[in-house]
C-alpha cells in the first residue's frame, strides 16, 4: 500500500510536494483527492496528483486530513492538466484549478432547500388532542427530507379533531390530499394565501413541515418537445459511419493513452521542493504529441467534419452521441458562444432529455456546482457547454464534439492559455475516445492536419434537402451611388429589407462593432477623443450618452468643447450597432427592430428572450455582432446584410484574411435556411480583397490554397508553432529594456531552427495604463520552444511593475 502522497498545493508555486500518509488515512487517500497539508507555517489545501511507496526526500511531513468524501479530479483529467501546464508554460496548480470550476473548489453548497408541506400521519396524540407539540418552526430544518404519507381518511375532511378548521385550512388539506406533498411556495401561490394557516395546521398536528433538497437546474422552465432521429443524406450517413469506425471496440487499444514520465519528487515543505520545470519534455513526448505536426497515427482518432452552413452537422452529432450512449459511454459537446447554448441545448434536450448537463459562464455558482456534481456522480452523461466544459468529469467518455472549431473564443486569455479545441484532441487521445471537429469554415490548422492525414475528413457539401446556398452580392461602398443614406445603408440593402418586410420575412443586419459611433473628433483641428489609458479612441454610446473604452472599460461624458482648440462642434465618426439599430428604426418605422450585442445581453435571460422573440416572429430586423453570426437556425431569415465587411481585414495580424472570410461565410449562412432562398448583401470598401471574393463565391478551399501558400512562404502557422511573449508595465522604458533582454536571452537559449523576433511594441501598444511589448518565437514544434522558454522566464529577474506572459499557439497578436 502506498504511503506517500504527491500533492499540488493551491498556491502559485508550480511544484509538487511529497507528504506522508498517516496510518489512519492509508487506503482512503486516492489520486484526485483534496487534502489539507502543512505548508511552511500555515495549512493549505491541495490535490493528490500521485501515490508512491517511497520518496527521495527525507523528514516528510504528514497529511493533516482529507477534504470531502471522494476524489474530485479523475486521474486522466489530472494527466490532461499536467499536459496543459507543460505545453502552455503554466504553473501546474493553475492548470489543476482550471480543470475544476471555482464553485466546486470553493465547495459552494449543493443543498438549495425548499420548505415542504405534507399531511401528517395520525398519532395517538393527534387523535386525542389534535395539536401535539412539534419541534421546529417554519424555515428550520427538521432533518431528513423524507415526507411521511398520510393514512387513508386522515386528516378528517371536516372539523372535529381539535379546534374547528377555517376555510383556508380546509383548502390546504384538500389540496395536499389530492396532490401529495408540495413546497410551501407552490402551495401558498396555488391557494393565494400566506403561510399563517399552514403554521396553524402544523400546530394542530395535521401537516408536517420539512426541508427538501432542490437541485438548481439551469434548464428549469424550458419547454422541450421530444424529437426523433432524421433520415440522413448520403454524405451525412458517410460521416456518421466514419465516426462510428473511430469508436469501434478494436480502436480502444490503438487509442489507449501512453504512460507519462513521473516528475521528480520534492520534500513536503515550503522551502525544499524539487519541481519539474514546466514545459520540459522528452524528445519522445515532443514527437509523439498529437499536436505536433510531424506526428502520424495509423488510425486517426480525430475527424474534421467540414460541412457548409445548414448541411446538417448537428444531426450527425446527435446520432453519433446516440451510438455512444448505446455503447454505455458519455459525450461532451463544445460550443463557442453562450448565444449558441440555448438553441443547442434545446435540440439535444429534445433528443436525450434529462441525460444532458449544461456548463457555461452564465450559470450561477450554485447551478454550476450542481451540474458538475450531476456529471461527476454519473447522473448526466452528455455535457453541453463552452470552453471549460472540455474538462467535465464524464464517466467512460466516448466522444467529444467541438462545434465551430475555428472559433478564437475557444482560446483562454488567462494562464494557462489553452485552446479548448486542442485540449479536446489531447483528452480524446488520453481517454481513447473519438473527437469530431465541425465547421463550415475550418481553421487552417485543422484543414492542414486533415490534408496531411493527421485527421480524418468528412465533407457535407450540400445543405439539408439540397436547399440552395444564399446568393451573395457585394456592394462597393466607394461608389457615391452605393453609399445610400447616411453612408450606413446602401440603396440596395434598403430595398432588400423593404421587400422582406412586405413579404413577412426576417432580416439580420451584422456589424461586429458595438456602440453608436467609433470615434468622436473635432472637425476644426482633427483631434480625436482617446482613452488616456489605452492606445485606442473612445466609442460613443448613445444609450448612456457617454464615451467608453472597449479595452479597459473606462467611461467619461462627451466634452462640451474640443480640449485642443475649444471648438464646440464635435462630430461622431464611424458606425456601431447602436447607430445601425437607430437608423433601421428610422428607415422602417413599422418594423420591430432589436439589437443583440454584449451591451444588451448582460442579464442571464437576455439571450433566451431575444432569440426566442426572433424565432417566434416578434422581431423583424435583428441587429447584432458576431454572437448572431454562427450556429443559429431561423428558417424565416431570408436576408443578411453585412453593414461594414472591412473591420477585421486591415488588422495587423496574418490571420486577418482567414478570419474575415470565416465571419462573412458564417453570417451569410444564417440566410435561406427555410423553404425560401436566401440573399446576402455585403457592403465593403475593399470589394476585390481575396477574402471578400471567396466569401462571395462560397469558396473556402480556394481561399485555403492561397492562404496556405502565403503562410508556408513566410513561416507562419500551421507550418510552424507560434509563441507570443508579452511584457507589460507602467514604465515604457522598463518594459522596452526587459523585452530586449528577453529576446537576447531567448536567442541564446533556443535551437538554431527556432526564429526569435526582436522586441517591438505590440499592435495595441498601451492598454489599461500599461505599455505592451512583444517577442515572437516560431519553431517546428512547441516542445522545442517551451522548454527553453520556461527556463529563460524562470531565470529572468523582472523589475517591480513589469510582468511577462507567454501565449503558446497564440491566436491574437494584439
Amino acid at each position: 500500500m502506498e504511503t506517500i502522497a504527491r500533492v499540488v498545493v493551491d498556491v502559485a508555486r508550480d511544484r509538487e510536494f511529497d507528504y506522508e500518509i498517516p496510518a489512519e488515512l492509508r487506503g482512503a487517500v486516492r489520486v484526485g483527492a483534496r487534502v489539507l497539508v502543512p505548508f511552511g507555517r500555515t495549512e493549505r489545501q491541495g490535490y493528490v496528483v500521485g501515490l508512491a511507496d517511497r520518496s527521495e526526500a527525507r523528514n516528510l511531513r504528514p497529511l493533516l486530513s482529507l477534504v470531502g468524501k471522494k476524489p474530485l479530479v479523475d486521474e486522466r483529467i489530472l494527466e490532461l492538466a499536467r499536459w496543459m501546464a507543460r505545453y502552455y508554460c503554466a504553473p501546474v496548480e493553475q492548470a489543476i484549478r482550471t480543470v475544476l470550476p471555482a464553485a466546486v473548489r470553493r465547495s459552494v453548497s449543493g443543498h438549495k432547500e425548499q420548505v415542504t408541506v405534507a399531511l401528517e400521519e395520525p398519532t395517538p396524540a393527534a387523535l386525542t388532542r389534535g395539536h401535539p407539540s412539534q419541534e421546529g418552526i417554519l424555515g428550520k430544518s427538521l432533518g431528513s427530507p423524507e415526507l411521511i404519507p398520510s393514512s387513508e381518511g386522515w386528516p378528517p375532511k371536516a372539523a372535529g379533531v381539535g379546534s374547528k378548521l377555517t376555510p383556508k385550512q380546509q383548502s390546504i388539506l384538500d389540496l395536499l390530499r389530492a396532490e401529495g406533498a408540495l413546497s410551501l411556495a407552490v402551495l401558498t401561490a396555488r391557494l393565494d394565501i400566506t403561510a399563517a394557516p399552514v403554521k396553524s395546521l402544523q400546530k394542530k398536528g395535521l401537516v408536517r413541515l420539512g426541508r427538501q433538497r432542490v437541485a438548481r437546474d439551469p434548464l428549469a422552465g424550458r419547454k422541450v418537445v421530444p424529437s426523433q432521429p432524421l433520415t440522413l443524406m448520403p454524405e451525412q450517413a458517410a460521416a456518421l459511419e466514419k465516426i462510428k469506425a473511430m469508436m469501434a471496440p478494436e480502436m480502444d487499444e490503438r487509442m489507449a493513452p501512453s504512460p507519462q514520465p513521473s516528475p521528480p519528487r520534492g520534500e513536503g515543505g515550503e522551502d525544499a521542493a524539487r519541481p519539474r520545470p514546466p514545459g520540459t519534455a522528452t524528445e519522445r513526448e515532443q514527437e509523439s504529441s498529437i499536436l505536433n505536426p510531424k506526428s502520424r497515427i495509423q488510425h486517426p482518432s480525430v475527424l474534421l467534419l467540414y460541412g457548409v452552413t445548414g448541411s446538417g452537422k448537428t444531426e450527425v452529432y446527435l446520432q453519433a452521441i446516440a451510438h455512444v450512449l448505446e455503447r454505455g459511454r458519455g459525450a461532451i459537446v463544445l460550443v463557442p458562444e453562450i448565444s449558441l447554448t440555448p438553441q443547442t441545448v434545446e435540440r439535444f434536450a429534445s433528443r436525450f432529455g434529462a441525460r444532458i448537463a449544461v456548463l457555461h459562464s452564465h450559470l450561477s455558482d450554485g447551478e454550476r456546482h450542481d451540474e458538475w456534481h450531476r456529471i461527476h456522480d454519473g447522473e448526466a452523461d452528455i455535457v453541453i457547454g463552452a470552453r471549460s466544459a472540455v474538462f467535465a468529469p464524464v464517466r467512460n467518455l466516448g466522444l467529444i464534439v467541438v462545434d465551430e472549431e475555428h472559433e478564437p473564443s475557444y482560446k483562454q486569455e488567462e494562464s494557462p492559455r489553452y485552446n479548448a479545441r486542442d485540449a479536446a484532441v489531447m483528452r480524446g487521445r488520453m481517454e481513447g475516445c473519438a473527437v469530431v471537429l465541425g465547421s463550415a469554415t475550418p481553421s487552417l490548422e485543422s484543414w492542414h492536419n486533415a490534408g496531411s492525414g493527421k485527421y480524418a475528413l468528412a465533407r457535407l457539401p450540400h445543405r439539408a434537402d439540397h436547399r440552395a446556398m444564399p446568393k451573395v452580392r457585394v456592394v462597393d461602398m466607394r461608389m457615391p451611388a452605393a453609399a445610400g443614406k447616411g453612408g450606413v445603408f446602401s440603396q440596395e440593402l434598403l430595398d432588400a429589407i423593404r421587400q422582406r418586410l412586405d413579404r413577412g420575412e426576417q432580416t439580420i443586419l451584422f456589424l461586429n462593432r458595438r456602440g453608436y459611433a467609433t470615434s468622436v473628433l473635432c472637425p476644426k483641428c482633427g483631434a480625436v477623443a482617446e482613452c488616456p489609458r489605452c492606445s485606442v479612441s473612445y466609442t460613443y454610446h448613445s444609450s448612456t450618452d457617454n464615451l467608453r473604452c472597449h479595452i479597459c472599460g473606462g467611461a467619461r461624458r462627451v466634452p462640451a468643447k474640443c480640449p485642443g482648440c475649444g471648438d464646440p462642434a464635435f462630430k461622431f465618426s464611424g458606425v456601431g450597432t447602436q447607430r445601425v439599430e437607430l437608423l433601421a428604426g428610422k428607415f422602417f418605422p413599422r418594423a420591430r427592430v432589436q439589437r443583440m450585442d454584449t451591451d444588451v445581453t448582460r442579464t442571464r435571460d437576455a439571450y433566451d428572450r431575444i432569440l426566442g422573440d426572433f424565432r417566434t416572429g416578434k422581431i423583424d430586423i435583428l441587429v447584432g455582432t458576431q454572437m448572431i453570426a454562427k450556429g443559429l437556425h431561423f428558417p424565416n431569415v431570408t436576408l443578411v446584410g453585412v453593414v461594414y465587411a472591412d473591420l477585421s481585414l486591415h488588422m495587423p495580424d496574418f490571420r486577418a484574411g482567414e478570419r474575415t472570410f470565416q465571419l462573412l461565410a458564417q453570417v451569410a449562412g444564417r440566410a435561406g435556411r427555410g423553404d425560401v432562398p436566401g440573399e446576402v448583401i455585403v457592403q465593403t470598401y475593399t470589394p476585390f480583397h481575396p477574402a471578400v471574393q471567396a466569401a462571395r463565391r462560397v469558396d473556402f478551399e480556394g481561399l485555403c490554397d492561397q492562404e496556405l501558400e502565403f503562410r508556408r512562404e513566410l513561416s507562419y502557422p500551421p507550418f510552424v508553432r507560434l509563441v507570443c511573449v508579452t511584457l507589460k508595465g507602467r514604465s515604457e522604458d522598463k518594459v522596452s529594456y526587459c523585452a530586449g533582454l528577453l529576446a537576447k536571452r531567448l536567442r541564446e537559449a533556443m535551437p538554431e531552427r527556432v526564429l526569435v523576433s526582436g522586441a517591438a511594441p505590440a499592435p495595441l501598444a498601451r492598454a489599461k495604463g500599461a505599455y505592451r511589448y512583444q517577442v515572437m518565437i516560431r519553431g517546428a514544434a512547441a516542445g522545442v520552444m517551451t522548454g527553453p522558454l520556461a527556463q529563460v522566464l524562470r531565470d529572468l529577474r523582472l523589475p517591480k511593475g513589469v510582468t511577462c506572459a507567454a501565449d503558446v499557439d497564440a491566436l491574437s497578436l494584439l
